[in-house]
């Protein structure tokens, strides 16, 4: 439209639209990394990977939102991962691998238990090392 002065313009700017989401939290301007869903039939709020399209009542949430989110009391927070992010790892993962750098450390002739008979029953086990063992080659 025109006036006698030239083109209106609009009171409120217009801005493109971004195609990246953004987190659905007030004031909040990250990128999307995943969706959160309330089952209210099961006083549950599912949070899993960003959804392939915005849906009305679902609410897409940033990295650091989607981490911090709690459910109310007497609700459920179901976390489904996403399988192309990286796993974080658990306490029995972190213990395994202490256990293996433990073994590791230990010199190559204490495959020994404390009675000094070897931990193995096989008398083909020359050696072991965690859960590996070095056998005697048959010809010997």
């Amino acid at each position: 439209m025109e006036s006698r002065r030239g083109p209106l313009k609009s009171a409120v700017p217009s801005n493109v639209v971004s195609p990246v989401r953004r987190c659905s939290r007030t004031a909040c301007g990250r990128p999307a990394v995943a969706t959160l869903t309330y089952v209210y039939a099961d006083s549950t709020a599912v949070l899993g990977p960003l959804a392939t399209y915005a849906e009305p009542h679902c609410y897409d949430l940033c990295a650091e939102h989607s981490e911090r989110l709690t459910a109310p009391r007497g609700w459920e927070v179901v976390r489904l991962l996403d399988g192309s992010a990286p796993a974080r790892p658990s306490g029995d993962d972190l213990e395994a691998l202490a256990n293996a750098v433990r073994e590791a450390a230990r010199p190559q002739g204490r495959t020994a238990g404390a009675g000094g008979a070897s931990r193995g029953a096989d008398p083909m086990e020359v050696a072991r090392r965690g859960h590996l063992r070095v056998l005697r080659s048959p010809d010997n």
